[in-house]
C-alpha cells in the first residue's frame, strides 16, 4: 500500500469554506476529509493539522475551541499551532491607529513536518491541503532530494496557486460532494463522556 500523510492548512482550508459561503463546512472532520480522498491503493498514516488559536471575539473563541475538542477526539491526528502577531496601522489621512494581527507560522511548520517526515521516510506520497504559493520551496525541496516520493495538491474551495499546481506531481480541487461526507456528526463524544455540540452558526 502506498503510505499518505496529509498535511492541512487550517486557515487556508477555514477561509477558502468562508469565502465560499459554505460555513457549514467549518464543522470538518479532516481525517474523513483525508480518507475520502484516497485511491484504494493508498493508506493513511497520519493527517496533520496547521492552525493558529484565535483571541477574539468570545464568539469566535468558543467555536475554534470546540473544533479543537473535536479533532483532539480523532485517532492518527497532530495539531501544530502558529501564532498571530500583532501590528499596529496608523491612518496617513485621518492619524486614527488600530491594531490588526497576522497568523504567522502555519507555512514554516507544514514545511518542518513534510521534510522532517520525508527524511525519515514516513510517507510515499504527501497530499498537502492548501493555496499557499509559500508551501513551493519545500515541496520542491521534497521532489528534489526525494524523486520517488510524490506530492498531491488539493486546493480548498476558492483557491488556487499557479506556482504550487506546478510544483506539484497531482494537483486536485475540493469539491462538495467530498466535503458533504466528510462532516463531523452534529454531536461528538469526548473520552471523558463530555458532548461537544456543533456551533450553530454551522449549522
Amino acid at each position: 500500500m502506498e503510505r499518505i500523510i496529509t498535511y492541512i492548512d487550517g486557515y487556508n482550508l477555514y477561509y477558502g469554506l468562508r469565502d465560499k459561503g459554505w460555513q457549514r463546512f467549518h464543522w470538518l472532520n479532516p481525517r474523513a476529509l483525508a480518507l475520502n480522498l484516497l485511491k484504494p491503493w493508498q493508506t493513511l498514516a497520519t493527517t496533520k493539522y496547521f492552525t493558529t488559536k484565535v483571541g477574539s471575539p468570545p464568539e469566535k473563541v468558543h467555536r475554534q475551541t470546540t473544533y479543537l475538542e473535536a479533532l483532539e477526539t480523532l485517532p492518527d491526528f497532530q495539531i501544530t499551532y502558529g501564532h498571530y502577531l500583532a501590528e499596529t496601522i496608523t491612518c496617513r489621512n485621518c492619524g486614527y491607529t488600530y491594531t490588526t494581527y497576522h497568523e504567522k507560522m502555519t507555512d514554516v511548520n507544514i514545511a518542518l513536518e513534510l521534510l522532517a517526515d520525508a527524511f525519515a521516510d514516513r510517507f510515499d506520497t504527501a497530499m498537502l491541503i492548501s493555496a499557499d504559493s509559500d508551501l513551493v520551496g519545500p515541496v520542491q525541496k521534497v521532489k528534489q532530494l526525494f524523486p520517488r516520493k510524490r506530492v498531491i495538491v488539493v486546493f480548498p474551495p476558492n483557491r488556487h496557486s499557479v506556482a504550487l499546481k506546478k510544483a506539484a506531481d497531482v494537483c486536485l480541487h475540493l469539491y462538495l460532494a467530498v466535503l458533504a461526507k466528510s462532516l463531523f456528526p452534529d454531536e461528538v463524544m469526548k473520552p471523558d463522556g463530555f458532548v461537544l455540540q456543533r456551533p450553530a452558526a454551522w449549522r
